[in-house]
Protein backbone atom coordinates (compact mmCIF):
# COMPACT_ATOMS: atom_id res chain seq x y z
CA UNK A 1 0.00 0.00 0.00
CA UNK A 2 1.39 3.16 -0.93
CA UNK A 3 1.80 6.07 1.38
CA UNK A 4 -0.83 8.14 0.01
CA UNK A 5 -3.48 4.87 0.16
CA UNK A 6 -2.74 5.07 3.77
CA UNK A 7 -3.27 8.55 4.20
CA UNK A 8 -6.73 8.43 2.31
CA UNK A 9 -7.50 5.54 5.13
CA UNK A 10 -6.28 6.60 8.25
CA UNK A 11 -8.16 10.36 7.24
CA UNK A 12 -11.49 8.50 6.24
CA UNK A 13 -11.33 6.45 9.25
CA UNK A 14 -10.95 9.36 11.45
CA UNK A 15 -13.99 11.48 9.96
CA UNK A 16 -15.78 8.15 10.31
CA UNK A 17 -14.96 7.87 13.65
CA UNK A 18 -15.94 11.38 14.92
CA UNK A 19 -19.07 11.46 13.47
CA UNK A 20 -19.94 7.99 14.62
CA UNK A 21 -18.36 9.45 18.43
CA UNK A 22 -20.18 12.20 18.06
CA UNK A 23 -23.85 10.75 17.35
CA UNK A 24 -23.64 8.75 20.03
CA UNK A 25 -21.82 11.41 22.78
CA UNK A 26 -23.41 14.92 22.22
CA UNK A 27 -20.89 17.21 24.49
CA UNK A 28 -21.32 20.06 22.76
CA UNK A 29 -17.90 21.65 20.91
CA UNK A 30 -15.42 20.62 24.01
CA UNK A 31 -14.56 16.89 23.31
CA UNK A 32 -13.78 18.25 19.30
CA UNK A 33 -11.88 20.55 20.75
CA UNK A 34 -9.55 18.88 23.53
CA UNK A 35 -9.28 15.98 20.42
CA UNK A 36 -7.97 19.15 17.79
CA UNK A 37 -5.49 20.16 21.10
CA UNK A 38 -4.60 16.44 21.03
CA UNK A 39 -3.92 15.99 17.49
CA UNK A 40 -1.44 19.56 17.41
CA UNK A 41 0.59 17.94 20.21
CA UNK A 42 0.98 14.76 18.69
CA UNK A 43 1.62 17.28 15.44
CA UNK A 44 4.09 19.28 17.18
CA UNK A 45 6.04 16.18 18.55
CA UNK A 46 5.77 14.61 15.38
CA UNK A 47 7.56 17.48 13.73
CA UNK A 48 10.02 17.99 16.25
CA UNK A 49 11.24 13.94 16.58
CA UNK A 50 14.63 15.44 14.00
CA UNK A 51 16.01 18.07 16.53
CA UNK A 52 15.68 15.81 19.28
CA UNK A 53 17.11 13.09 17.45
CA UNK A 54 20.22 15.31 16.68
CA UNK A 55 20.23 16.72 20.28
CA UNK A 56 20.30 12.94 21.71
CA UNK A 57 22.86 11.86 19.42
CA UNK A 58 25.12 14.98 20.46
CA UNK A 59 24.49 14.42 24.07
CA UNK A 60 25.56 10.98 23.35
CA UNK A 61 28.96 11.75 21.44
CA UNK A 62 29.79 14.50 24.35
CA UNK A 63 28.80 12.54 26.96
CA UNK A 64 30.27 8.82 25.89
CA UNK A 65 26.73 7.85 27.32
CA UNK A 66 24.70 5.25 25.12
CA UNK A 67 21.28 5.76 27.18
CA UNK A 68 21.33 9.37 26.18
CA UNK A 69 19.23 8.13 23.24
CA UNK A 70 16.42 7.99 25.45
CA UNK A 71 14.95 10.91 24.36
CA UNK A 72 13.59 9.19 21.32
CA UNK A 73 11.63 7.23 23.46
CA UNK A 74 9.08 9.54 23.93
CA UNK A 75 8.23 9.78 20.33
CA UNK A 76 7.72 5.99 19.92
CA UNK A 77 4.27 5.75 20.94
CA UNK A 78 2.86 8.55 18.41
CA UNK A 79 2.46 6.81 15.15
CA UNK A 80 3.13 9.17 11.90
CA UNK A 81 -0.03 9.20 10.94
CA UNK A 82 -1.80 9.59 14.50
CA UNK A 83 -1.98 13.30 14.26
CA UNK A 84 -3.88 13.17 10.76
CA UNK A 85 -6.28 10.79 12.37
CA UNK A 86 -7.29 12.76 15.23
CA UNK A 87 -7.60 16.05 13.27
CA UNK A 88 -10.24 13.93 11.12
CA UNK A 89 -11.73 12.78 14.24
CA UNK A 90 -12.14 16.84 15.13
CA UNK A 91 -13.34 17.35 11.91
CA UNK A 92 -16.21 14.33 11.72
CA UNK A 93 -17.51 16.02 15.42
CA UNK A 94 -17.21 19.42 14.00
CA UNK A 95 -19.44 18.20 10.83
CA UNK A 96 -21.89 16.34 12.89
CA UNK A 97 -22.59 19.53 15.11
CA UNK A 98 -23.06 21.76 12.11
CA UNK A 99 -25.32 19.64 10.80
CA UNK A 100 -27.18 18.86 14.21
CA UNK A 101 -28.65 21.99 14.60
CA UNK A 102 -32.60 22.36 14.99
CA UNK A 103 -34.63 24.45 13.05
CA UNK A 104 -36.59 27.53 14.80
CA UNK A 105 -39.91 25.54 16.77
CA UNK A 106 -43.06 25.52 15.56
CA UNK A 107 -45.88 25.39 18.42
CA UNK A 108 -46.46 22.08 19.16
CA UNK A 109 -48.72 20.13 21.40
CA UNK A 110 -50.75 22.97 20.72
CA UNK A 111 -53.79 23.16 17.18
CA UNK A 112 -51.49 24.88 15.18
CA UNK A 113 -51.93 26.57 11.37
CA UNK A 114 -49.15 25.25 9.69
CA UNK A 115 -48.00 26.70 6.04
CA UNK A 116 -45.86 24.83 3.80
CA UNK A 117 -44.66 23.28 0.74
CA UNK A 118 -43.93 19.09 -0.06
CA UNK A 119 -40.77 18.61 -0.46
CA UNK A 120 -40.42 15.15 -0.93
CA UNK A 121 -42.50 12.63 -3.23
CA UNK A 122 -45.41 11.62 -1.37
CA UNK A 123 -45.01 8.03 0.22
CA UNK A 124 -48.02 5.97 -0.02
CA UNK A 125 -48.70 3.52 2.21
CA UNK A 126 -51.86 1.31 2.43
CA UNK A 127 -54.45 2.97 4.04
CA UNK A 128 -52.43 6.16 4.51
CA UNK A 129 -50.09 8.57 2.73
CA UNK A 130 -47.02 10.48 4.06
CA UNK A 131 -46.06 13.89 2.71
CA UNK A 132 -42.70 15.59 4.21
CA UNK A 133 -44.00 19.33 4.51
CA UNK A 134 -41.48 22.22 5.33
CA UNK A 135 -42.46 25.39 7.05
CA UNK A 136 -42.19 28.35 4.53
CA UNK A 137 -42.23 31.28 7.43
CA UNK A 138 -38.82 32.15 9.32
CA UNK A 139 -40.42 31.32 12.39
CA UNK A 140 -41.70 27.85 11.35
CA UNK A 141 -38.80 26.96 8.74
CA UNK A 142 -38.69 23.16 10.07
CA UNK A 143 -39.69 19.79 8.24
CA UNK A 144 -42.88 18.03 9.57
CA UNK A 145 -43.92 14.58 8.98
CA UNK A 146 -47.68 14.73 8.30
CA UNK A 147 -50.07 11.53 8.02
CA UNK A 148 -53.40 12.04 5.75
CA UNK A 149 -55.77 9.78 4.13
CA UNK A 150 -55.13 8.48 0.61
CA UNK A 151 -57.32 11.19 -1.39
CA UNK A 152 -57.14 13.55 -2.35
CA UNK A 153 -53.65 13.15 -4.18
CA UNK A 154 -51.14 15.63 -2.52
CA UNK A 155 -48.23 15.98 -5.23
CA UNK A 156 -44.24 17.14 -5.08
CA UNK A 157 -44.36 21.32 -4.72
CA UNK A 158 -47.52 21.71 -3.55
CA UNK A 159 -47.79 24.27 -0.93
CA UNK A 160 -50.18 23.68 1.74
CA UNK A 161 -52.11 24.73 5.10
CA UNK A 162 -52.58 22.26 7.61
CA UNK A 163 -54.48 22.90 10.54
CA UNK A 164 -53.87 20.42 13.55
CA UNK A 165 -51.85 19.47 16.06
CA UNK A 166 -47.47 18.96 15.43
CA UNK A 167 -46.29 16.72 17.89
CA UNK A 168 -42.88 15.56 18.95
CA UNK A 169 -42.35 12.18 17.60
CA UNK A 170 -41.99 9.30 20.20
CA UNK A 171 -39.82 5.92 20.07
CA UNK A 172 -42.08 2.90 19.99
CA UNK A 173 -41.84 -0.50 20.45
CA UNK A 174 -41.80 -3.48 17.52
CA UNK A 175 -44.58 -5.50 17.75
CA UNK A 176 -43.00 -8.45 16.16
CA UNK A 177 -39.05 -7.98 17.47
CA UNK A 178 -40.34 -6.56 21.27
CA UNK A 179 -37.17 -4.12 20.59
CA UNK A 180 -37.40 -0.25 20.81
CA UNK A 181 -37.32 1.52 17.72
CA UNK A 182 -35.35 4.69 17.77
CA UNK A 183 -37.61 6.73 15.28
CA UNK A 184 -37.10 10.15 16.57
CA UNK A 185 -33.17 9.45 15.09
CA UNK A 186 -34.72 7.95 12.02
CA UNK A 187 -36.73 10.78 11.33
CA UNK A 188 -34.28 13.52 12.46
CA UNK A 189 -31.30 12.34 10.21
CA UNK A 190 -33.78 13.41 7.03
CA UNK A 191 -34.34 17.12 9.22
CA UNK A 192 -37.42 16.14 10.53
CA UNK A 193 -38.58 17.10 14.19
CA UNK A 194 -42.18 17.24 14.26
CA UNK A 195 -45.28 15.40 13.22
CA UNK A 196 -48.88 16.29 12.22
CA UNK A 197 -51.49 13.38 12.22
CA UNK A 198 -54.53 13.57 10.11
CA UNK A 199 -54.39 17.30 9.93
CA UNK A 200 -57.14 19.15 7.74
CA UNK A 201 -55.56 20.76 4.79
CA UNK A 202 -56.22 23.19 2.15
CA UNK A 203 -54.23 23.21 -1.19
CA UNK A 204 -52.88 26.52 -1.58
CA UNK A 205 -51.17 26.07 -4.88
CA UNK A 206 -49.22 23.75 -7.15
CA UNK A 207 -45.74 23.45 -9.00
CA UNK A 208 -43.52 25.22 -6.23
CA UNK A 209 -41.10 22.73 -6.48
CA UNK A 210 -37.44 21.90 -8.53
CA UNK A 211 -38.76 22.13 -11.84
CA UNK A 212 -36.63 18.82 -13.17
CA UNK A 213 -37.34 16.94 -9.72
CA UNK A 214 -41.61 17.99 -11.00
CA UNK A 215 -40.80 16.74 -14.69
CA UNK A 216 -38.76 13.83 -13.41
CA UNK A 217 -41.79 12.69 -10.62
CA UNK A 218 -44.37 13.64 -13.96
CA UNK A 219 -42.82 10.99 -16.39
CA UNK A 220 -41.91 8.67 -13.09
CA UNK A 221 -46.21 8.89 -12.09
CA UNK A 222 -47.27 8.63 -15.73
CA UNK A 223 -44.83 5.39 -16.16
CA UNK A 224 -46.26 3.51 -13.22
CA UNK A 225 -49.94 4.71 -14.67
CA UNK A 226 -48.95 2.61 -17.62
CA UNK A 227 -47.58 -0.37 -15.66
CA UNK A 228 -50.41 -0.09 -13.45
CA UNK A 229 -53.06 -0.36 -17.18
CA UNK A 230 -51.56 -3.33 -18.13
CA UNK A 231 -50.44 -5.12 -14.90
CA UNK A 232 -52.53 -6.22 -11.93
CA UNK A 233 -52.04 -5.69 -8.29
CA UNK A 234 -49.52 -6.49 -6.40
CA UNK A 235 -47.73 -7.73 -9.76
CA UNK A 236 -47.72 -4.12 -10.54
CA UNK A 237 -46.50 -2.60 -7.29
CA UNK A 238 -43.56 -4.87 -7.43
CA UNK A 239 -42.68 -3.88 -10.80
CA UNK A 240 -42.59 0.13 -9.86
CA UNK A 241 -40.16 -0.74 -7.16
CA UNK A 242 -38.13 -2.84 -9.07
CA UNK A 243 -37.89 -0.47 -12.31
CA UNK A 244 -38.21 3.07 -10.89
CA UNK A 245 -38.49 2.75 -6.67
CA UNK A 246 -42.39 3.78 -6.55
CA UNK A 247 -43.55 3.95 -3.16
CA UNK A 248 -46.80 1.93 -3.51
CA UNK A 249 -47.79 -0.39 -0.47
CA UNK A 250 -47.41 -3.87 -1.42
CA UNK A 251 -49.80 -4.96 1.94
CA UNK A 252 -48.17 -5.48 5.40
CA UNK A 253 -48.75 -9.67 5.09
CA UNK A 254 -46.82 -9.67 1.54
CA UNK A 255 -43.89 -7.13 2.88
CA UNK A 256 -43.46 -9.61 6.05
CA UNK A 257 -43.06 -12.70 3.58
CA UNK A 258 -40.09 -10.39 2.07
CA UNK A 259 -38.32 -10.16 5.09
CA UNK A 260 -39.42 -13.24 6.68
CA UNK A 261 -37.23 -14.71 3.49
CA UNK A 262 -34.68 -12.32 2.79
CA UNK A 263 -35.05 -10.58 -0.23
CA UNK A 264 -36.79 -7.07 1.20
CA UNK A 265 -34.12 -5.51 -0.76
CA UNK A 266 -35.73 -6.38 -3.83
CA UNK A 267 -39.46 -4.58 -3.55
CA UNK A 268 -37.15 -0.87 -3.31
CA UNK A 269 -34.26 -0.31 -5.75
CA UNK A 270 -31.26 -1.92 -4.26
CA UNK A 271 -27.77 -1.35 -5.38
CA UNK A 272 -28.07 -4.95 -7.83
CA UNK A 273 -30.78 -2.98 -9.03
CA UNK A 274 -28.79 0.53 -10.22
CA UNK A 275 -26.06 -2.04 -11.08
CA UNK A 276 -28.22 -3.20 -13.66
CA UNK A 277 -29.53 -0.34 -15.12
CA UNK A 278 -26.45 1.86 -14.93
CA UNK A 279 -25.06 -1.08 -17.62
CA UNK A 280 -28.12 -0.55 -19.58
CA UNK A 281 -27.56 3.14 -19.78
CA UNK A 282 -24.07 2.32 -20.62
CA UNK A 283 -25.45 0.05 -23.08
CA UNK A 284 -27.68 2.59 -24.88
CA UNK A 285 -24.77 5.44 -25.10
CA UNK A 286 -22.10 2.71 -26.65
CA UNK A 287 -21.85 3.85 -30.07
CA UNK A 288 -21.30 7.39 -28.99
CA UNK A 289 -17.69 8.20 -28.50
CA UNK A 290 -16.03 7.96 -25.27
CA UNK A 291 -16.54 11.63 -23.78
CA UNK A 292 -20.13 11.96 -25.48
CA UNK A 293 -20.80 8.30 -23.80
CA UNK A 294 -19.38 9.53 -20.46
CA UNK A 295 -21.60 12.49 -20.34
CA UNK A 296 -24.78 11.60 -21.45
CA UNK A 297 -24.55 8.21 -19.18
CA UNK A 298 -23.33 10.13 -15.83
CA UNK A 299 -26.12 12.68 -16.64
CA UNK A 300 -28.60 10.08 -17.26
CA UNK A 301 -27.97 8.27 -14.06
CA UNK A 302 -27.96 11.31 -11.93
CA UNK A 303 -31.40 12.16 -13.26
CA UNK A 304 -32.30 9.14 -12.91
CA UNK A 305 -31.03 8.36 -8.98
CA UNK A 306 -33.09 11.99 -8.76
CA UNK A 307 -36.32 10.47 -9.77
CA UNK A 308 -36.56 7.15 -7.82
CA UNK A 309 -35.60 9.73 -4.61
CA UNK A 310 -32.31 9.23 -3.90
CA UNK A 311 -32.32 7.07 -1.10
CA UNK A 312 -29.12 6.13 0.90
CA UNK A 313 -28.43 2.96 -1.26
CA UNK A 314 -29.34 4.48 -4.27
CA UNK A 315 -27.02 7.17 -3.76
CA UNK A 316 -23.87 4.87 -2.56
CA UNK A 317 -24.74 2.86 -5.97
CA UNK A 318 -25.15 6.02 -8.42
CA UNK A 319 -21.81 7.32 -7.03
CA UNK A 320 -19.97 4.12 -7.47
CA UNK A 321 -21.25 3.55 -11.18
CA UNK A 322 -20.38 7.13 -11.56
CA UNK A 323 -16.86 6.59 -10.65
CA UNK A 324 -16.25 3.71 -12.74
CA UNK A 325 -17.29 5.64 -15.92
CA UNK A 326 -15.39 8.26 -14.93
CA UNK A 327 -12.15 5.56 -14.68
CA UNK A 328 -13.58 3.69 -18.04
CA UNK A 329 -13.38 7.70 -19.79
CA UNK A 330 -10.05 8.41 -18.65
CA UNK A 331 -8.45 4.92 -18.66
CA UNK A 332 -7.91 4.93 -15.20
CA UNK A 333 -8.01 1.72 -13.09
CA UNK A 334 -11.32 1.21 -10.91
CA UNK A 335 -10.73 -0.23 -7.31
CA UNK A 336 -14.10 -0.88 -5.60
CA UNK A 337 -12.55 0.19 -2.20
CA UNK A 338 -11.92 3.59 -2.36
CA UNK A 339 -14.95 4.08 -5.04
CA UNK A 340 -16.78 2.88 -1.55
CA UNK A 341 -15.32 4.93 0.80
CA UNK A 342 -15.10 7.74 -1.47
CA UNK A 343 -19.00 7.59 -1.99
CA UNK A 344 -19.59 6.96 1.87
CA UNK A 345 -17.59 10.38 2.46
CA UNK A 346 -19.60 12.19 0.09
CA UNK A 347 -22.98 10.93 1.42
CA UNK A 348 -21.67 11.85 5.33
CA UNK A 349 -20.58 15.31 3.98
CA UNK A 350 -23.88 15.98 2.48
CA UNK A 351 -26.11 14.24 5.85
CA UNK A 352 -23.16 12.86 8.63
CA UNK A 353 -26.40 11.99 10.81
CA UNK A 354 -26.78 8.59 8.17
CA UNK A 355 -24.01 7.00 9.61
CA UNK A 356 -25.58 5.75 12.91
CA UNK A 357 -29.08 6.73 12.07
CA UNK A 358 -29.99 4.82 8.81
CA UNK A 359 -30.44 1.25 8.50
CA UNK A 360 -30.27 1.60 4.45
CA UNK A 361 -27.46 3.31 4.08
CA UNK A 362 -25.27 0.68 6.89
CA UNK A 363 -26.61 -2.29 5.27
CA UNK A 364 -26.19 -1.05 1.81
CA UNK A 365 -22.29 -0.58 2.82
CA UNK A 366 -22.19 -3.50 4.55
CA UNK A 367 -23.26 -5.63 1.60
CA UNK A 368 -21.11 -4.33 -0.61
CA UNK A 369 -17.97 -4.57 1.56
CA UNK A 370 -18.73 -8.11 1.72
CA UNK A 371 -19.32 -8.40 -2.29
CA UNK A 372 -15.95 -6.88 -2.46
CA UNK A 373 -13.92 -8.86 0.08
CA UNK A 374 -15.46 -11.87 0.36
CA UNK A 375 -16.53 -12.80 -3.19
CA UNK A 376 -13.26 -14.21 -4.57
CA UNK A 377 -13.19 -16.17 -1.18
CA UNK A 378 -16.80 -18.04 -2.28
CA UNK A 379 -16.27 -17.82 -5.81
CA UNK A 380 -13.07 -20.22 -5.70
CA UNK A 381 -15.01 -22.42 -3.21
CA UNK A 382 -18.27 -23.34 -5.82
CA UNK A 383 -16.42 -23.78 -9.00
CA UNK A 384 -18.69 -27.06 -9.23
CA UNK A 385 -21.97 -24.08 -9.83
CA UNK A 386 -22.44 -23.44 -13.53
CA UNK A 387 -22.04 -20.14 -14.83
CA UNK A 388 -25.24 -20.64 -17.03
CA UNK A 389 -27.61 -17.41 -17.06
CA UNK A 390 -25.35 -16.06 -14.48
CA UNK A 391 -25.87 -18.66 -11.51
CA UNK A 392 -22.98 -19.09 -10.37
CA UNK A 393 -22.56 -15.22 -9.69
CA UNK A 394 -25.83 -15.23 -8.62
CA UNK A 395 -25.13 -17.58 -5.69
CA UNK A 396 -21.46 -15.98 -4.96
CA UNK A 397 -23.01 -13.02 -4.37
CA UNK A 398 -25.51 -13.54 -2.45
CA UNK A 399 -23.36 -16.09 -0.22
CA UNK A 400 -21.07 -12.73 0.02
CA UNK A 401 -23.22 -9.96 1.26
CA UNK A 402 -25.40 -12.35 3.27
CA UNK A 403 -22.86 -13.38 5.74
CA UNK A 404 -21.34 -10.11 5.99
CA UNK A 405 -24.91 -8.35 6.52
CA UNK A 406 -25.75 -11.23 9.22
CA UNK A 407 -24.31 -10.18 12.45
CA UNK A 408 -26.09 -6.42 11.72
CA UNK A 409 -28.93 -7.74 10.94
CA UNK A 410 -28.95 -10.11 13.80
CA UNK A 411 -28.36 -6.98 16.14
CA UNK A 412 -30.60 -4.66 14.41
CA UNK A 413 -33.59 -7.25 14.26
CA UNK A 414 -32.88 -10.33 15.53
CA UNK A 415 -34.19 -12.10 12.16
CA UNK A 416 -32.23 -14.68 10.74
CA UNK A 417 -33.83 -16.35 7.67
CA UNK A 418 -32.82 -19.82 6.68
CA UNK A 419 -34.18 -19.63 3.34
CA UNK A 420 -32.89 -17.17 2.14
CA UNK A 421 -29.68 -18.35 0.19
CA UNK A 422 -32.38 -20.44 -1.93
CA UNK A 423 -34.97 -17.82 -2.41
CA UNK A 424 -32.25 -15.15 -3.69
CA UNK A 425 -30.96 -17.81 -6.11
CA UNK A 426 -34.36 -18.65 -7.51
CA UNK A 427 -35.70 -15.00 -7.94
CA UNK A 428 -32.04 -13.02 -8.59
CA UNK A 429 -31.66 -14.48 -11.98
CA UNK A 430 -34.94 -13.42 -13.43
CA UNK A 431 -34.91 -10.28 -11.69
CA UNK A 432 -33.03 -7.85 -14.60
CA UNK A 433 -35.54 -9.83 -17.25
CA UNK A 434 -38.69 -8.81 -15.25
CA UNK A 435 -37.03 -4.91 -15.32
CA UNK A 436 -36.30 -5.25 -19.21
CA UNK A 437 -40.13 -6.43 -20.00
CA UNK A 438 -41.33 -4.22 -17.42
CA UNK A 439 -40.05 -0.67 -18.32
CA UNK A 440 -40.57 -1.86 -22.36
CA UNK A 441 -43.99 -1.99 -21.28
CA UNK A 442 -44.03 1.06 -19.74
CA UNK A 443 -42.30 2.62 -22.43
CA UNK A 444 -44.35 1.65 -24.87
CA UNK A 445 -47.38 2.57 -23.02
CA UNK A 446 -46.75 6.36 -23.73
CA UNK A 447 -47.01 5.26 -27.38
CA UNK A 448 -50.03 2.72 -27.76
CA UNK A 449 -51.21 0.32 -25.06
CA UNK A 450 -51.67 -2.38 -27.48
CA UNK A 451 -47.72 -2.29 -27.89
CA UNK A 452 -47.19 -2.44 -24.51
CA UNK A 453 -49.19 -5.43 -24.18
CA UNK A 454 -46.82 -8.59 -25.09
CA UNK A 455 -43.89 -6.89 -22.79
CA UNK A 456 -46.37 -6.67 -20.20
CA UNK A 457 -47.41 -10.22 -20.08
CA UNK A 458 -43.80 -11.09 -20.28
CA UNK A 459 -42.89 -8.89 -16.98
CA UNK A 460 -46.27 -10.11 -14.97
CA UNK A 461 -45.24 -13.79 -15.76
CA UNK A 462 -41.97 -13.42 -14.40
CA UNK A 463 -43.27 -11.24 -11.53
CA UNK A 464 -45.92 -14.35 -10.71
CA UNK A 465 -42.67 -16.52 -10.25
CA UNK A 466 -41.30 -14.39 -7.91
CA UNK A 467 -44.25 -13.96 -6.06
CA UNK A 468 -44.48 -17.50 -5.87
CA UNK A 469 -41.43 -18.48 -4.57
CA UNK A 470 -41.82 -15.97 -1.85
CA UNK A 471 -45.27 -17.17 -0.28
CA UNK A 472 -44.29 -20.30 -0.84
CA UNK A 473 -40.84 -20.04 1.45
CA UNK A 474 -42.75 -17.86 3.46
CA UNK A 475 -45.17 -20.15 4.62
CA UNK A 476 -42.48 -22.99 5.67
CA UNK A 477 -42.49 -22.98 9.24
CA UNK A 478 -38.68 -23.02 9.57
CA UNK A 479 -37.89 -19.84 7.48
CA UNK A 480 -36.82 -17.59 9.85
CA UNK A 481 -35.89 -17.87 13.10
CA UNK A 482 -36.19 -14.67 15.56
CA UNK A 483 -33.65 -13.85 18.22
CA UNK A 484 -34.83 -12.23 21.41
CA UNK A 485 -31.84 -10.67 21.83
CA UNK A 486 -28.33 -10.38 20.13
CA UNK A 487 -25.74 -8.13 22.12
CA UNK A 488 -23.84 -4.98 20.65
CA UNK A 489 -20.43 -7.18 21.64
CA UNK A 490 -21.03 -10.01 19.62
CA UNK A 491 -21.88 -8.59 16.34
CA UNK A 492 -18.87 -6.28 17.18
CA UNK A 493 -16.47 -9.53 17.76
CA UNK A 494 -17.60 -11.34 14.58
CA UNK A 495 -16.61 -8.24 12.62
CA UNK A 496 -13.24 -7.96 14.26
CA UNK A 497 -13.07 -11.79 12.74
CA UNK A 498 -14.29 -10.73 9.54
CA UNK A 499 -11.80 -7.64 9.71
CA UNK A 500 -8.99 -10.57 10.26
CA UNK A 501 -9.99 -12.95 7.48
CA UNK A 502 -10.11 -9.39 5.19
CA UNK A 503 -6.48 -8.53 6.17
CA UNK A 504 -5.15 -12.26 5.99
CA UNK A 505 -6.71 -11.75 2.20
CA UNK A 506 -5.34 -8.78 1.29
CA UNK A 507 -1.72 -9.81 2.20
CA UNK A 508 -2.26 -12.73 -0.33
CA UNK A 509 -0.53 -11.33 -3.77
CA UNK A 510 -2.78 -13.44 -5.30
CA UNK A 511 -6.14 -11.82 -4.19
CA UNK A 512 -7.96 -10.18 -6.14
CA UNK A 513 -10.90 -8.00 -4.96
CA UNK A 514 -13.96 -8.04 -6.76
CA UNK A 515 -14.65 -4.54 -8.90
CA UNK A 516 -17.46 -4.72 -11.13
Amino acid sequence: MSRADKVFYVAVAGFVAGIFVRSLVDWGTALPLFVLLISGVFMILHFAKPYFQKSSETLGSLHGDPRSRHFENVFRFVPPLMPLFLFAVALGMFWYELADRLPPTPLFDTPAVFEGRVVEEPDLREKVTRLVVQGLSLEQKAKVLVTTGLEPKYAYGDRLLLRGKVERPKNFEDEDTLREVNYVSYLAKDGIHYEMFMPRIEILAHGEGNVIKEKLFAFKHAFIGNINTHIPQPHAALLAGLVVGAKQSLGKKLLDDFRTVGVIHIVVLSGYNITIIARFIEWIFSALSRNRRLILAAGAIILFAIMVGASATVVRATIMAFIALLAQGTGRMYMATRALLIAGVIMLLHNPHILVFDLSFQLSFLATVGLIYFSPLIASKVRWITEKAGLREIVVATLATQLFVLPFILYKTGLFSLVSLPVNVLILAAIPLTMLFGFLAGVFGFVWGILALPFAWVAYALLAYELVVVEWFARLPFAAITLASFPAWVAALWYAVYGVVIWRMRSQSSFQPYSN
